[in-house]
């Protein structure tokens, strides 16, 4: 049993939970560390995508009631109907690019290099959103119209270049469509429900060959790991944010996409 890859699959599941729902970019994380500690998981990215799934229940678990008071009125209330179409018109955008441009996004873009600029641009875009956004209008999730919802979905589309993030560009998408802080986080966890399970499910159909109970271990425990460490962001996010903004992430993804670059550069 090799102890320090069962460590490093604790790690990336830890990094997956904590960067999935802040706009930091979980994938572009991913990549810069895979590339940097050398790991070697099942093939097929099969690793990467169960971290992912681990993530995904922990939004699920923690709004389940939302969610279960949206599957019981589907069909007879009005505000869960109008909830559910909006976040149907978000995730349209992201379904259909994704499935035309899977294959380029994946064999093209998905590069330590790639990441380290997108990390420092959306870094800097992130900077000039919060100090040139306007007055936000929609500031409860109930408020929000399928427009706008689509155009919020739009916005996510930008996310399929690795190291954008997916919820920075859906956050700070709204933040311009006149959405506020908190209500721009809480519909961004719930977007990404269907967008992260779709991508998901996808990956799986398309890996299928890939799965072995072999690496059933260390799947769990990354599994496992994101699944904790997601729990721990997401009951705290919108606190956060609320108090403190999103100039901290940008921060954060500027040294991080500078110091991986000055990394590259070493080699």
């Amino acid at each position: 049993m090799d102890l320090s890859l069962y460590a490093i699959a604790v790690l990336l599941g830890i990094v997956e939970g904590l960067t999935e729902f802040i706009p930091v970019s979980s994938t572009g994380h991913l990549i810069l560390l895979v590339d940097l500690l050398g790991f070697r998981g099942p093939p097929g990215k099969v690793f990467e995508i169960s971290i992912q799934l681990g993530a995904i229940i922990a939004v699920c678990w923690l709004y389940r009631q939302r969610l279960i008071h949206v599957a019981v009125g589907l069909f007879s209330d009005s505000e869960a109907q109008r909830f559910a179409t909006n976040i149907l018109l978000a995730f349209l955008p992201a379904m259909v690019i994704g499935v035309l441009a899977h294959g380029f996004i994946k064999s093209v873009l998905f590069s330590p290099w790639v990441v380290s600029v997108t990390l420092v641009l959306g870094g800097i875009a992130i900077f000039a959103i919060e100090r040139f956004r306007p007055e936000p209008q929609v500031t409860h999730i109930n408020q929000m119209t399928p427009g706008l919802a689509l155009k919020i979905g739009i916005c996510q589309t930008v996310a399929m270049i690795p190291g954008v993030s997916r919820s920075g560009a859906t956050i700070m998408g709204a933040l311009m469509l006149r959405v506020g802080r908190e209500t721009a986080t809480e519909f961004s966890f719930f977007l990404a429900i269907p967008t992260m399970l779709a991508a998901t499910v996808y990956d799986l159909y398309k890996n299928w060959a890939f799965l072995s109970v072999d690496d059933g271990g260390l799947i769990a425990l990354g599994f496992v790991s994101a699944f904790l460490a997601a729990l721990v962001v997401v009951r705290t996010l919108i606190k956060f944010v609320s108090r403190n903004g999103f100039r901290p992430f940008a921060i954060y993804r500027i040294i991080i996409g500078l110091a991986m670059a000055a990394v590259l550069l070493s080699r």
